[in-house]
């Protein structure tokens, strides 16, 4: 990826003028972490690995191992998928009663910088 890279925009979407809508590498990769935090293994059928399985525990009681259990399959999934694009330094996670808020700390690999993004998943 470089400043000038465009990649198709997750979900799909056509833009103002009429043509496939873009994006740019930081969207792209915020993209990529939903892919693989929102994608339940199974889904895709030539890769049914893909995925953390996030949403079987997203209808769990609220708990301290709730929130153990979601740090821990996160920072693994993003591993696996995406150690090529991004190094991990940490994975945050809050849940409430209807709402799942993940915070992950990550270094681009391509540029070197750090980002911190917010990612919220409502559960009711």
């Amino acid at each position: 990826m470089n400043a000038f890279s465009r990649h198709l925009d997750v979900p799909f979407g056509i833009d103002a003028q009429g043509r496939t809508r873009t994006t740019d590498d930081d969207d792209h990769i915020k993209d990529m972490i939903k892919l693989v935090l929102f994608t339940e293994p199974g889904e895709r059928v030539n890769r049914p690995d893909f995925g953390c399985g996030l949403k079987q525990l997203v209808f769990a009681p609220s708990s301290d191992a709730l929130v153990a259990a979601v740090e821990a399959l996160v920072h693994g999934s993003l591993i696996r998928w995406l150690d090529t694009v991004i190094t991990i330094e940490s994975v945050g996670v809050r849940a409430d009663d209807s709402t799942l808020e993940i915070e992950i700390s990550y270094v681009r690999i391509d540029t070197g910088e750090r980002r911190l993004d917010l990612f919220v998943r409502q559960t009711g």
